[in-house]
């Protein structure tokens, strides 16, 4: 089994080095796609690798298609530049190397570090990934908010997580939704959807009831709070978009990566 593992970036100097570390020891190759990062982000790439390959956003399907279809091994690892894989997966798949699994993809369990914790329930975890499957028999598609994996064959499960640092702190938790509501009050003004007294009242308040009491966020302490409050302000946000887009007749432009 050999691997080869592609993340997409952009102004990601912060970010990147602690990701490549973490799959330098299993990947036959590394493969990074830039959308015309202006920080070192190039440079600390090449301390990795000498694929890297410089093209302007389109979107993370396209990007992430566009990535696969340079790598020249029969299995892909995709990795996002604020992922990394933790001793106990690295371990996982380096078990798997010596020989060629008769399946086409696995999924791990990916978990967040958040307000300084790991965070076991709010509704993010065990939030299982399909990252490491067989070139051949995979895609990604969605051309709006969230780019999912299709995958032709049979998934199996690893056991060890994969380490998601997402948000640094609040500010960044906020501007990220503020990104994603627009492209998702996009998504569905493109749909014909439109916004309704219930999307902007009830629905969420019922995210945060989900995520902090059916979701056991009270157990993640203050941050499973903040995020309860947080997924609610999110579905808020992305009707209150779609109803302004309605209103003003035109669509929000796109949220470039």
């Amino acid at each position: 089994m050999k691997i080869s593992v592609v993340i997409i970036t952009f102004n990601e100097e912060k970010r990147l080095e602690p990701a490549l570390k973490s799959v330098h020891s299993i990947a036959e190759e590394i493969i990074v796609v830039d959308s015309l990062s202006t920080d070192e982000t190039i440079r600390i790439a090449q301390k990795y690798t000498d694929k890297i390959y410089k093209r302007k956003w389109t979107n993370y399907a396209d990007q992430k298609n566009f990535a696969n279809e340079k790598a020249r091994f029969p299995w892909i690892l995709s990795l996002d530049a604020d992922e990394r894989l933790s001793p106990e997966l690295r371990r996982e798949i380096e078990e798997l190397l010596p020989e060629e699994p008769d399946c086409t993809a696995f999924s791990m369990p990916r978990v967040v570090y958040y307000f300084g914790r790991w965070i076991r329930h709010s509704g993010w975890y065990p939030d299982r990934k399909v990252r490491l499957f067989r070139k051949e028999a995979a895609r990604w598609e969605g051309e709006f908010v969230h780019e999912s994996l299709v995958v032709d064959g049979e998934i199996r499960k690893l056991k060890g997580d994969l380490h998601h640092f997402t948000y640094k702190n609040i500010r960044q938790h906020l501007a990220r939704i503020n990104d994603f509501s627009d492209l998702g009050a996009q998504k569905l003004y493109v749909a014909n959807k439109k916004s309704r007294i219930c999307h902007l009242v009830f629905l969420p308040l019922f995210r945060f009831v989900r995520s902090y009491f059916f979701k056991a966020g009270f157990r993640d302490g203050f941050a499973g709070f903040v995020i309860a409050v947080l997924h609610g302000y999110a579905i808020f946000a992305r009707y209150a978009k779609l109803r302004e887009i309605w209103k003003i007749g035109e669509k929000i432009e796109p949220v470039s990566n």
